[in-house]
Parts: C-alpha cells; sequence; structure tokens
C-alpha cells in the first residue's frame, strides 16, 4: 500500500502539473517542466474530448483543470485531510465508481477520496466523459507508479468491489440502489443550485452570478439553474449585469437549446422574460433547461429560508449573501474546496469507515 505521505504528495504534484499545463495553454509561458508527451498528450486528448462532447469545448476543460490546479496545493490537501485518520495500513477495499458525465472531470473528487484513504478506484466512465480522467489517471501513474495497481477502468459489468459511490439521475438512482442494497454505498441523485436575491446586490455582484449561471453551459449541479427574487422585481437590472455573456449564444449546441425552448415556450403560451441569450420563466421546479433560468417570487425572506430548507434534498449550493446558513458567494459556485462534497455526503467518513 501507498503510504500516506506519499499519496498526499502525489496529487500536490498533479496539482502542480495541471497549473503548469495550463500556464502553458493559454500561452502565457512556454516554460514546460514535465515532458512534452505528457503535454501534448493531454492536448490531443482535449481535442477528442471535445470532438466526442461538443459541450467540452476548450475554455471549460481548462477551466476545470485550473480549478484542480488551485485545490490541489500543499496547503490545502493537509487541511482538509488533517480532519481524518487516514493510515497506512488500513483495510483496502474497491471502490466502484461509477461516473456522470455533465460536465468535464465531474467524478475526480470521487476519485481523488478513494486514492487519498489508500483504496483501489475500480472505475465506470459516462460515454459523455471518458476521455479526461484515463489520461489524468496516466500523468498521476508517471508522478507515483505506485498507483497503478489501485486504478482500474471497466467498460463492461462491475465485479468484484466493497463499496459503491454512484452518481446518476432519479431514474437511474432508483437502479443503483437496488442493484448495490448489499453493499455499503453512496448513490446520488439529480440536484440544482439557485440564487436568493434581495435586490439589494451590486452590479458586480449579479455580473458574478453569471459565472453560476453559464459556466459549462449551466449543466453542472452546482450550476444555478433557479432564482428566488422578492415580487415585484425589475429583472432588467439582473439582464443588465449578465450582458456580457452574451457571446454563449454563439456556440451552436447551446443556440439550439435557446431556440428550441423558447420555441416550446411561446406554443404553450407561458410568459416569458428574454433578453437574447437567456430565457426566464416562472416555475416552481429546479431543474431548468439549457438556455432557461427558473424564477420564483417570494414575500418574505423567512418565507423562502423555509421553502429552501424544507427541500433541501433537491438543492445543491444557495448563491446568497447574508441569508441562509452555508450560502455561497456570488460567482464561487464552481470552485468548490476539497471539503464541499456533494449532496453533503462526506465521502472520506464513508470509505473511512467501510475500511
Amino acid at each position: 500500500m501507498i503510504d500516506v505521505t506519499l499519496r498526499i504528495e502525489a496529487f500536490v504534484k498533479l496539482g502542480t502539473f495541471f497549473k503548469e499545463f495550463c500556464i502553458s495553454a493559454n500561452k502565457e509561458q512556454e516554460k514546460q517542466t514535465h515532458s512534452s508527451s505528457l503535454y501534448n498528450t493531454l492536448e490531443d486528448k482535449i481535442s477528442l474530448a471535445k470532438h466526442k462532447n461538443g459541450w467540452f469545448n476548450r475554455e471549460n476543460i481548462l477551466y476545470s483543470l485550473e480549478n484542480w490546479a488551485n485545490t490541489l496545493s500543499e496547503e490545502n490537501i493537509k487541511e482538509w485531510v488533517k480532519n481524518y485518520d487516514l493510515k497506512s495500513d488500513i483495510q483496502q477495499k474497491t471502490v466502484a465508481l461509477i461516473m456522470a458525465g455533465n460536465i468535464p472531470l465531474v467524478g475526480f473528487h470521487d476519485f481523488l477520496c478513494v486514492l487519498i484513504t489508500g483504496h483501489k478506484a475500480l472505475i465506470k466512465l459516462s460515454s459523455n466523459d471518458n476521455i479526461l480522467l484515463p489520461i489524468v489517471t496516466d500523468i498521476l501513474i508517471e508522478i507515483e507508479p505506485k498507483f497503478k495497481e489501485n486504478i482500474v477502468f471497466e467498460e463492461g459489468r462491475l465485479a468484484n468491489f466493497d463499496l459503491v459511490i454512484a452518481t446518476g439521475s432519479n431514474n437511474t438512482a432508483r437502479y443503483f440502489e437496488h442493484y448495490f442494497s448489499k453493499k455499503p454505498h453512496i448513490i446520488r441523485k439529480n440536484r440544482n443550485s439557485v440564487a436568493v436575491i434581495t435586490g439589494k446586490e451590486s452590479k458586480e455582484e449579479l455580473t458574478a452570478l453569471g459565472k453560476d449561471i453559464f459556466t459549462y453551459y449551466g449543466l453542472g449541479c452546482r450550476s444555478v439553474s433557479k432564482v428566488f427574487v422578492p415580487l415585484n422585481y425589475d429583472f432588467d437590472t439582473l439582464f443588465k449585469a449578465l450582458y456580457e455573456y452574451h457571446p454563449i449564444i454563439e456556440q451552436i449546441k447551446y443556440s439550439n437549446n435557446y431556440d428550441y425552448n423558447k420555441a416550446v415556450y411561446l406554443m404553450s403560451n407561458f410568459k416569458l422574460l428574454d433578453n437574447g441569450f437567456l430565457i426566464l420563466k416562472e416555475d416552481s421546479s429546479y431543474s431548468s433547461p439549457i438556455a432557461s433560468l427558473f424564477y420564483e417570487n417570494y414575500t418574505t425572506l423567512d418565507e423562502i429560508k423555509a421553502k429552501l430548507n424544507f427541500e433541501e434534498d433537491k438543492i445543491q449550493c444557495i448563491v446568497a449573501k447574508g441569508v441562509v446558513k452555508n450560502e455561497v458567494n456570488f460567482g464561487e459556485t464552481q470552485k468548490p474546496s476539497l471539503s464541499n462534497y456533494a449532496d453533503n455526503v462526506d465521502t472520506i467518513s464513508f470509505l473511512l469507515k467501510n475500511s
């Protein structure tokens, strides 16, 4: 088994690689301290990922890598793991990881949790995101070859595993819960993120909210898909603040979704607000279609606090300023810390408990 210190060092070095690669990829600097073959291979895989999945453009993939580059610092990792008893002599288990594919490297945190605790990862990738993690794994193994025996990618039926972490839709979650009922498991379902607007936000804060709405085209569970606004809120203020994101309509898949959803809404005689690249629709649901943002009115903050508390199992993040506990700052939903666990389930504790 790999010593815990070596595990940490390997992921710190992986973060450094990501940082240097992104600097090179953005042409800010030509310095390359790793082998150019790894850089070139990663570049090729980014192009292939974009080819296979039109939502995975280069900008979004680099955004994901940059976030992980900043997250995987020695300081951040040590601060994260100090709350756990990571031993080098745990009873090693094989953890089946069934990953989603909605945004680039969406399953990397689970991958990190399994390996940092000393377990083996048996990985079933989504067909929507099956290019990036294998090349990241190759880079990690070059950094620390001992990881090779702890990582297996499986394309067929999963077998010979002890624990399960599976992410999917509400429909697939029912299947997962039945199929994996006899194994210790974490099963994740659909969740969405919301923002609570009070009307007191600055233009800068509302502009930052655009990052939460439009990053990854709104496909992530941490993407804001709905806003709660006070009665008679002036949406012109929000539209003006979001205008700088209008180039998103030039992305063909986004544009097609915008046109389609707008047509469906208009044929159904729904009342809409529209600025040419984002449709606002009043709706009590949380999961808005691509290029759409649901909104719901409230009269008092106490009312909205009660609603969010009652429906917390549907919500991943709440963007707000001085409204609820554990709220996220405007513009920060796509930059979770290592201790921001999906569905608020502590993955490390689960893995250690079942060691």
